[in-house]
């Protein structure tokens, strides 16, 4: 399909937005809670401690309510790139995952937490607070739901597929 074709696809298909409160959500079919957490200016002692990267994840499992399955993978990566070396912790729940990394050098993390059991991603955001002290989080909220894929999605996969 020609690129012109999908753009203009896309623009007929624009998801309607969901206004209204979280109980307007449960109406709604979805699969699951994607959490991107992207931390700056963290206490770099923190940031760069296995031991406190671990009892984040920990906490984090147990505050948002998640069910912890098997034993956590952290290791540091990126060694050979100083602006990129730092822990990559991966924690599977029985729902999902929580991976990120975070960096040595710039004292910036970047955290997902997926999971098809609701979660307060307010929570979340509390437990990475009082791990790390960031003076700056951003953080965004998707749900995900393949049956009915939102064109803000699926416009980006064509493009890559148009190119090919």
């Amino acid at each position: 399909m020609p690129l012109r074709s999908l753009e203009t696809k896309a623009r007929l298909q624009r998801p309607k937005l969901i206004l209204g409160r979280s109980a307007d959500l449960r109406e709604q079919t979805i699969w699951g809670k994607h959490l991107i957490i992207d931390m700056s200016a963290s206490d770099r002692g923190r940031v760069q401690s296995a031991e406190n990267i671990s009892r984040f994840v920990e906490t984090l499992v147990e505050t948002i309510g998640m069910k912890a399955y098997g034993a956590p993978v952290l290791e540091h990566f990126a060694e050979h790139l100083p602006e990129a070396a730092g822990y990559s912790p991966c924690k599977l729940i029985e729902t999902s995952a929580i991976t990120g990394h975070f960096c040595d050098l710039s004292s910036e993390a970047y955290i997902d937490i997926f999971s098809c059991k609701g979660f307060q991603a307010e929570l979340a955001v509390e437990v990475i607070r009082a791990a790390f002290r960031p003076q700056h989080i951003n953080f965004i909220t998707l749900l995900r739901q393949a049956v009915k894929p939102r064109a803000s999605y699926m416009l980006a996969a064509e493009y890559v597929l148009a190119a090919d």
